[in-house]
């Protein structure tokens, strides 16, 4: 058997599913009654369905109730199912995944092209941690801009010879947290392989990106604010590697200056040490004198959504 016909019997608020017994066609016998009154060409009102691939609820259960009509023809659909599970080459259906994302990233890429935003193939350096970047952006705020018809602020940033961490200080909504996101966006996407958004950027590719960002307090776990800053930092210094890329945004904004100053000297003594690649958004200005690791960026009011 190489065809399975059921019929369906739709009621008030059940489906009855049969096994197929030569019914009459009802709708081949109505279009040949009313043939007869046909003048000419007609419109055709049909509309075809776009479906899903994938099953709903009232799909799988209409299913499951033809499966036990014909359980034979199931159980030998099931068996060469599970006998042909890894007929796929690995290398194959790897490829075959991972171009979607390509693909996708591709399109989203495009109206930011034709709006004139520049995207490049970043170089990648596993040695030297000397960084460069021209005319980057944050990509979802660039998204959002242009499509408020709002022009997009470009940025660039440099690294070089001993220097490995940002200190990002200024006013509110001057673009601090956009250059932190930025930041890692550009390395996250240049380790997929895919162009990033700017011109002339040289990163460096990392092991791992370790992130903090401030987040609301959670009673469940019942730390305060300013516990719950230093158990999540710390799990971000003892993960990180020379190799990291890390960053923080606002750390310790509830703490008293002089707690502030203090507790964030402790972290970006620990983050020099490492000697591991850092953006650090702070209001704490006097953290850009630790070490000539640091570089200081003072924000203007720039990228704002």
């Amino acid at each position: 058997m190489s065809i399975v016909k059921y019929t369906l019997d739709a009621g008030r608020g059940s489906v009855t599913v049969r096994k197929y017994d030569s019914e009459i066609d009802y709708a081949a016998a109505v279009g040949e009654t009313f043939r007869r009154f046909q003048q000419g060409a007609v419109k055709v009102y049909s509309v075809t369905l776009n479906e899903l691939p994938q099953f709903n609820h009232v799909k799988a259960a209409v299913m499951e109730r033809v499966a036990k009509l014909y359980p034979e023809f199931f159980t030998d659909l099931d068996l060469y199912c599970k006998k042909n599970t890894t007929y796929l080459d690995n290398t194959i259906g790897s490829f075959h995944r991972e171009i979607q994302f390509y693909i996708s990233y591709l399109d989203y890429l495009a109206p930011l092209r034709r709006a004139g935003m520049n995207f490049c193939y970043p170089r990648l350096s596993v040695e030297g941690k000397e960084l460069c970047a021209l005319d980057v952006f944050d990509l979802a705020l660039a998204t959002a801009l242009l499509a408020k018809g709002t022009t997009v602020v470009c940025n660039e940033f440099h690294l070089e010879g001993r220097e490995r961490l940002f200190i990002v200080s200024g006013p509110n909504n001057g673009g601090k947290t956009t250059f932190a996101r930025m930041f890692g966006q550009l390395h996250y996407l240049a380790s997929l392989g895919c162009l990033v958004p700017g011109q002339n950027v040289k990163l460096f590719l990392f092991d791992q990106i370790l992130t903090h960002f401030e987040r609301e307090e959670d009673i469940s776990n019942l730390r305060g604010k300013l516990e719950d800053d230093l158990v999540r930092i710390r799990d971000v210094l003892t993960r990180a590697t020379s190799r990291s890329v890390i960053i923080m945004n606002e750390i310790f904004s509830l703490a008293t200056l002089s707690d502030a100053i203090y507790l964030g000297s402790k972290v970006i003594e620990r983050i020099v040490q490492l000697d591991a690649l850092c953006v650090c958004v702070t209001f704490i200005d006097e953290l850009t004198l630790l070490s000539d690791h640091i570089v200081s960026a003072v924000r203007g009011r720039l990228e704002t959504a």
